[in-house]
């Protein structure tokens, strides 16, 4: 087990990419420093550790720097090997990287893109997210309790931030995706990751980030790949 001090984690209050390296620690049982950054005046530290894209989150381990989340959850579960997240059979494995990445690109950067965009655009963003979470509702029926199984896993950390963020996405956005009669697999897994011990409670302020995502969405625009950890 990791202590303290060999661990560090840079991230952003507001960053669903950092909470999702911060659930995989906390599964994992590893203690770890965290360092908020301001990724609107990055720190020396930042920029000398992720030279390449100045982003967060940047775990660090023993004086060994990753970057980006999906790359830092594998580093960890590869690392830590108790608890593990990703299925042990390799097509299982293969199939939860592929949903995951199914998930980034069409119902995270879709949502984004409905909440930055307006008339047809936004039409267009919007349904094509809603369509999406259609196959990601077909993957959660007939599950009991997570995506990873009886525990949670590596897809349920990386669709995590739909239970909490996508609502307010919603609010500031003045648009509807998560309908839980359309989708009642999906609002049940949602429910149940919200009551987990590691998520409960963790999550950022409500008010805080319905001012944030209002300001950024209309500084950045339908710009995905520029809005959190820039």
């Amino acid at each position: 087990m990791a202590g303290e001090e060999e661990v560090k984690l840079l991230g952003f209050w507001v960053s669903p990419f950092v909470l999702r390296v911060e659930w995989a620690l906390k599964i994992k049982g590893v203690k770890y420093e965290y360092i908020e950054e301001d990724i609107f005046n990055k720190s020396s530290l930042l920029q000398q550790l992720n030279p390449l894209y100045k982003k967060v989150p940047v775990l660090v381990h023993h004086g060994k720097v990753i970057a980006e989340s999906f790359v830092i959850l594998e580093y960890i579960d590869e690392t830590w090997k108790h608890n593990p997240l990703l299925p042990q059979d390799p097509h299982q494995r293969a199939m939860a990287r592929f949903w995951a990445i199914f998930a980034e690109q069409q119902v995270f950067e879709g949502a984004w893109n409905a909440l930055c965009s307006q008339g047809e655009a936004k039409q267009r963003a919007l349904q094509g997210t809603i369509d999406s979470m259609e196959k990601i509702e077909g993957q959660l029926q007939g599950k009991e309790q997570f995506l990873g199984g009886e525990s949670i896993g590596y897809l349920d950390i990386i669709l995590g931030w739909i239970s909490y963020y996508l609502e307010v996405w919603e609010e500031v956005g003045s648009m509807k995706i998560m309908d839980p009669v359309t989708f009642p697999a999906t609002a049940a897994w949602m429910k149940r990751l919200l009551q987990h011990p590691v998520i409960k409670g963790g999550w950022p302020p409500r008010e805080k980030m319905v001012v944030y995502f209002h300001h950024r969405s209309k500084a950045l625009g339908s710009s995905p790949h520029g809005w959190l950890r820039v």
